[in-house]
């Protein structure tokens, strides 16, 4: 009995090495900066300031190349309407809520990947100084997530992550009175982003 129970304990010893070496997970932490296009519609002209910020993703790994990715990001930018009866700036926090579907390439310490999936947005206008108007409040909005980037590898544990990111959604309204900073058009907001991946 007790011979056995000793082999069960030194396969379990064995397999927890092997097990510790096959990282499936990962989390990273990345500063962000989204840039939004001009965008003009509905007789409404909106451009918005740059915004910088952060962005968390978790990844787990289905294979060797592919994985799924959950991510959650946060920025602040100035969005700027130009319609008929004036300018108004309003200032936002800006926030990412996607998921998505990731496939790498593998070639040594560098591995490049793509990556698409549905996200939810969310413009929270902010009351300071910045924000000429206060008939808002936030807007939601549901559209897609895209990226193209590269992993290199500096320890088994860790990488530097570099990744460019379009977010695609219908342009922000803030729930205006009647609909008055609807431009009826799409933004591609284009989101550079560069961080530290931990694999565990």
């Amino acid at each position: 009995m007790k011979k056995s129970q000793f082999v069960f304990l030194l396969s379990l010893l064995l397999a927890v090495p092997a097990f510790a070496q096959e990282s499936r997970q990962d989390i990273s932490a990345s500063g962000s900066m989204i840039n939004a296009p001009f965008a003009s519609g509905d007789a409404v002209q909106l451009h918005a300031t740059p915004g910088y910020g952060a962005l968390v993703s978790y990844r787990f790994d289905l294979s060797p190349h592919s994985a799924l990715e959950l991510n959650y990001q946060y920025n602040q930018n100035v969005q700027r309407f130009c319609c008929s009866f004036g300018s108004y700036n309003i200032h936002d926090r800006f926030q990412e809520f996607s998921a998505g579907y990731v496939y790498t390439f593998n070639f040594r310490n560098w591995n490049p990947f793509i990556e698409a999936g549905p996200g939810g947005f969310m413009f929270s206008p902010i009351d300071d100084a910045k924000t000429n108007t206060f008939n808002v409040s936030r807007s939601t909005n549901i559209g897609l997530m895209y990226g193209a980037g590269f992993a290199y590898e500096i320890s088994p544990s860790f990488d530097i992550r570099a990744e460019y990111r379009g977010l695609v959604m219908k342009t922000p309204t803030f729930n205006y009175p009647g609909d008055a900073f609807r431009t009826n058009v799409y933004y591609n907001i284009y989101d550079p982003v560069v961080g530290i991946a931990y694999h565990f």
